[in-house]
């Protein structure tokens, strides 16, 4: 696996894709610039060996050329973040991008305009990503969240560098990550799953059951497993087609000796509000007119205990519903449990988008091992793929 630590950049030009689609408010201020201090490692270390950088990312969902959605809005946060100045291509291809890449100085910058003001991109153009492997002499690959993605910066572009292409540390350090667990993760390794849907982890749970010890179970999709059970989940949600298919996942988690854990108590609410009556009681005895919408303490101590034994955690998907404060306890108490873990030395990765979204929100973001960057990414690595934009630069083709 070629990182940018296998390439010497001195008076090269590095075309790096990166993921710089972050969250703009109403004014166009960034409102959380994690993916681009992902990115500043890369960056620097090629700046360092007396390279040059030349930047390429989508913004947003633009149709066609948007103001809303120009690298304009975030030029001035990528030299904050960098502190290095940074030069703005008015377009990615065409003949001012390739004369401004053509006369950077080693130590410079150049930012490219949305990828996305051209269809070619989600496309995979062919000639688009030829268009753009002219700008630079290494390409690296720095963008987890887009790996999964068949698209010209991502994938097609990689095969106009033969030799000259490598991952970025970002990346790499994702692949790693998902290595740690899937491949050599020290037992006991506990997969902890959360969301809503049964439906939209199973590829997931299939994946992973030769690869784990223990599986916790919590949000939305315990009801399906519950009500599986025989259990009264009341006004829980539910999956009514995905029962059949719990019982299963169950069953095979038992002949391949995967412990699995299902809350025992919820606390339960008349109504999806953070204002709403609430009260506890066993996971399946939820009255007629509740809902469950949090775990209750004695699930939280219960996989507390779990998560204390366990060596290796991935934890993907909340507990509850933490955006609303008073159903955010069992995620928080999660949360804490993991920090415990990783400080007594286990490896623990989260990943996927409401569970980073926790993280980041309950200030556990520097008490675990490794927070993953992307979430379509993250999962469809879970779920055993080989994602295009890793195929790529590795020459292998997708499963």
């Amino acid at each position: 696996m070629k990182t940018i630590n296998d390439f010497n950049f001195k008076n090269k030009k590095a075309l790096i894709r990166v993921d710089f689609n972050v969250p703009l408010n109403e004014h166009f201020e960034i409102t959380d610039a994690t993916r681009i201090l992902s990115a500043k490692p890369t960056i620097i270390k090629i700046l360092e060996d007396g390279g040059s950088c030349i930047l390429m990312s989508h913004l947003g969902r633009p149709k066609g050329v948007q103001d809303a959605f120009s690298m304009k809005h975030i030029e001035e946060k990528v030299e904050d973040i960098l502190g290095v100045d940074v030069k703005l291509a008015s377009d990615c291809v065409g003949s001012e991008a390739k004369s401004m890449a053509q006369n950077l100085q080693p130590g410079e910058i150049l930012l490219l305009e949305n990828l996305r003001f051209h269809d070619e991109e989600k496309l995979g153009d062919e000639n688009f990503a030829k268009a753009l492997s002219e700008l630079g002499d290494i390409y690296v690959n720095d963008a987890f969240g887009t790996a999964h993605r068949a698209h010209a910066s991502t994938t097609v572009i990689a095969k106009f560098f033969e030799e000259n292409k490598c991952f970025g540390s970002l990346l790499a350090k994702e692949i790693e990550s998902v290595k740690r667990v899937m491949e050599f993760g020290e037992s006991p390794i506990t997969a902890v799953l959360g969301g809503a849907k049964v439906s939209s982890k199973i590829t997931i749970i299939d994946n992973i059951l030769d690869k784990i010890d223990h599986l916790i179970i919590g949000g939305g999709m315990t009801f399906t497993f519950i009500k599986a059970r025989g259990g009264q989940i009341g006004n829980s949600l539910v999956e009514n087609d995905k029962i059949a298919l719990a019982n299963e996942i169950i069953e095979k988690a038992k002949l391949k000796n995967v412990e699995v854990y299902l809350p025992v108590d919820a606390i339960i609410a008349d109504d999806f509000s953070n204002d709403a009556h609430t009260n506890t009681c066993e996971i399946d005895k939820i009255p007629d007119g509740w809902m469950g919408l949090d775990v209750g303490p004695n699930t939280e101590a219960l996989f507390a205990d779990v998560i204390s034994k366990s060596k290796t955690i991935l934890w993907n998907g909340p507990l509850g519903v933490f955006e609303l404060p008073n159903f955010a306890k069992g995620t928080i108490a999660l949360g804490h449990a993991i920090a415990s873990a990783t400080q007594n030395g286990a490896f623990s990765l989260v990943g996927g988008g409401d569970s980073v979204a926790a993280v980041k929100q309950f200030g556990f973001e520097n008490k675990v091992s490794y927070v993953s960057t992307g979430g379509g990414a993250m999962l469809e690595s879970l779920e055993g793929k080989t994602l295009p934009g890793i195929a790529a630069i590795l020459n292998q083709t997708g499963n």
